[in-house]
């Protein structure tokens, strides 16, 4: 495949906010190159991308509470979807997650984002269910 997935360079953070939009992730309040340059600082949580021929082509963010794993911002490019790199992103982002004492992992996604939902839906085979027993509520704090 000639895919690679690593952490996040500081000079990157643009790049992934690019590769978000255009693989149209919902846009949020977060999406800024000076809290994504913060993100990758913190040692409980990794940016990570995937990279194939020195292009950044996909990310995902992990994220370590201390009390449970959570994945977000899950995005590949359009042209290299069907690859297995949403997977290999997930596998990476599962591995530094368990490394850091996980013993449960969600993943977040946007139910009005039907091939996000199906793609999470399709990795019913590495453990991961879709859980309804749940609704979430959030703010954003404008600054």
């Amino acid at each position: 495949k000639g895919v690679t997935v690593r952490r996040c360079k500081p000079d990157e953070c643009a790049l992934v906010l690019r590769i978000w939009k255009a693989a149209g992730s919902m846009t949020s309040v977060t999406d800024t190159v000076e809290v994504l340059s913060g993100l990758i600082k913190l040692t409980n949580t990794a940016l990570l991308v995937a990279e194939h021929q020195n292009k950044l082509v996909g990310t995902v963010i992990a994220a370590w509470d201390g009390w449970r794993g959570n994945m977000y911002r899950l995005a590949v490019l359009p042209a290299y979807r069907k690859r297995g790199i949403g997977r290999l992103l997930v596998n990476e982002a599962e591995n530094f997650l368990v490394s850091k004492g996980a013993q449960r992992i969600g993943g977040l996604v946007s139910s009005e984002e039907p091939l996000a939902v199906s793609f999470w839906d399709a990795l019913a085979d590495d453990g991961f269910r879709r859980d309804s027993t749940f609704v979430r509520y959030t703010k954003s704090i404008e600054q």
